[in-house]
C-alpha cells in the first residue's frame, strides 16, 4: 500500500438509546435490547494519508473528526467500509488513558506502554528516556493521584511518543504542560516528521493547522467536503463559517430599535477607486466605510481591524487613536481608510469595521461588521510569515572583525 493510511467508503454509527430494557423478560417480550436511533457520524469517507505527511482534520463539533482518529487508531471499527493502516500507530487522543491513580508513575509507565504494544523489556530500556522527557525524575515513584494535571499530561505524552510510532494521531492535545514543555513537544513532532513519520492532527486551532500541516481534510456532517493544501482548505472553512454566521445575524436595519448610526456596505478599493477582492503584496488598499445617522451623534469612533484567514490578528486602528475628530454627525456619509503600501504576504485576510459610541474605555459597540469583508494578497516572492519587512543582505566580515581591521 502506497499510503500510510487509506480509508475506503468508511461509515460509522453510534446507537443512541431512548430506552434500554433491563430485565430478561423485557428483552424477550420486545425481542430487542431497547429502543434506539442510529446516528451516522461518518458517511462514506474516502481518504488517503501519504507516508511522511502531516494531515490536519478540521470541522465543526460533532462533524466526525475525533471518530476518524479513533478508527485509524483501531479503538473503533467501521460499520461499513475498510481502513488500511501500514505501520505502528500511537494515539495522543486522551493523554493518560488507562493510567491508574493509585499506581506510581513508574508502574503506570509499564501499564500504559504495554497497552501501546511494547514488551516489558522494551519499556525497561526506554524508561529513563520517558522519565527524563516528562521531567518527572523526582516524582516517578510517587502515586499518580499526587500529580498535578500538568505532570499527568507530560507523562502521558512521553509514554506515547516513546512507543516507536510510525503514524501519530493527535487530537487537541498539543497544549500540554507549561510553555517550555510545549516547545519540547513541538520540537519532538518536527523531528518525527523529518524522520519520515506520518501525523494526523485534529484541532480547532486553525493557526496551528495552517502552519504545521501539509494538507487538510474538512469533514462536515460526517462527509468529506474538501481536501487540499492547508491554506486553501482552512480559508474555505473559515469562509463557510463566516457565511453561516452572517445568515444568522439579525438585520439591524429591519428592527424597530435602529442604532443611532449604522454601517452601510463597506468596499475595498484599489488606488484607482475600483472595488477589489485581491491585491499584489505592497499595493494600495482603501477601506471605504459608508454610514447612515438615524439620530445625531457626537464623536463616534470608527475602527478597522484586519485578521488573517485563520483568525490571527494582523492590525487594528480607529479614528480616536489616530487623532481624527468627527464632531457631530448627521445624515449619511463615508470615511476612507487608506493603506498606501499593504505589504502582506500571500493569504486570505478579513476586514472588520465597527462603530463605538465614544472614545471612552468600555464604550458600547453601536454597529459592527465582524470579519465580513475578504481580500486575498498575492506575493510572487518565496519569503514566509505575515508581512514583508524591509531588509537587505551584505556579504563580508563580521562587524567585530571589520572594526578591528579598521583600527
Amino acid at each position: 500500500m502506497a499510503a500510510a493510511v487509506a480509508l475506503r467508503q468508511v461509515h460509522k454509527r453510534y446507537r443512541v438509546y431512548r430506552e434500554r430494557y433491563r430485565s430478561l423478560k423485557e428483552i424477550l417480550m420486545h425481542r430487542r435490547l431497547g429502543e434506539w436511533e442510529d446516528h451516522w457520524v461518518l458517511r462514506g469517507i474516502d481518504l488517503d494519508i501519504e507516508r511522511g505527511e502531516m494531515l490536519g482534520i478540521i470541522g465543526a463539533n460533532g462533524a466526525g473528526k475525533s471518530t476518524t482518529l479513533k478508527l485509524i487508531s483501531r479503538i473503533l471499527v467501521p460499520d461499513r467500509g475498510q481502513i488500511e493502516v501500514a505501520g505502528r500507530v500511537s494515539g495522543l487522543l486522551e493523554l493518560g488513558a488507562g493510567f491508574q491513580p493509585e499506581y506510581t508513575g513508574r508502574e503506570n509507565v509499564f501499564l500504559n506502554a504495554s497497552l501501546l504494544g511494547l514488551t516489558r523489556g522494551q519499556i525497561a530500556d526506554r524508561l529513563p528516556a520517558i522519565v527524563a522527557f516528562a521531567e518527572l525524575e523526582d516524582a516517578i515513584d510517587t502515586p499518580l493521584r499526587t500529580y498535578s494535571s500538568g505532570m499527568y499530561m507530560r507523562l502521558g505524552f512521553s509514554v506515547a511518543v516513546h512507543s516507536s510510532p510510525e503514524i501519530l494521531v493527535v487530537d487537541e492535545v498539543l497544549a500540554v504542560g507549561d510553555e517550555a514543555f510545549q516547545h519540547k513537544c513541538l520540537d519532538w513532532i518536527e523531528g518525527f516528521r523529518r524522520q519520515g513519520g506520518t501525523i494526523v492532527l485534529v484541532s480547532h486551532d486553525l493557526g496551528t493547522v495552517r502552519q504545521m500541516c501539509d494538507r487538510v481534510a474538512w469533514i462536515e456532517g460526517g462527509r468529506l467536503r474538501q481536501v487540499g493544501t492547508a491554506a486553501d482548505v482552512v480559508d474555505a472553512y473559515v469562509d463557510s463559517v463566516r457565511e453561516e454566521e452572517s445568515r444568522t445575524e439579525p438585520d439591524a436595519a429591519s428592527g424597530t430599535d435602529r442604532p443611532a448610526i449604522e454601517l452601510g456596505h463597506v468596499r475595498l478599493l484599489d488606488r484607482a477607486g475600483h472595488a477589489v477582492d485581491s491585491i499584489e503584496a505592497g499595493a494600495d488598499l482603501t477601506v471605504e466605510i459608508p454610514y447612515r445617522v438615524h439620530r445625531t451623534v457626537t464623536e463616534p469612533v470608527f475602527g478597522v481591524a484586519i485578521h488573517r484567514g485563520d483568525g490571527l490578528y494582523v492590525y487594528g486602528t480607529n479614528t480616536s487613536v489616530d487623532g481624527v475628530g468627527l464632531g457631530r454627525l448627521a445624515g449619511q456619509g463615508a470615511l476612507r481608510l487608506s493603506f498606501p503600501a499593504l505589504d502582506l504576504l500571500s493569504g486570505t485576510y478579513r476586514v472588520t469595521v465597527s462603530i463605538l459610541g465614544s472614545a471612552r474605555p468600555g464604550a458600547p459597540v453601536v454597529d459592527s461588521h465582524y470579519q465580513r469583508y475578504t481580500f486575498r494578497a498575492r506575493s510572487a516572492k518565496g519569503d514566509q510569515g505575515l508581512v514583508r519587512l524591509d531588509h537587505e543582505w551584505e556579504v563580508g566580515q563580521p562587524a567585530k572583525e571589520r572594526k578591528a581591521a579598521a583600527g
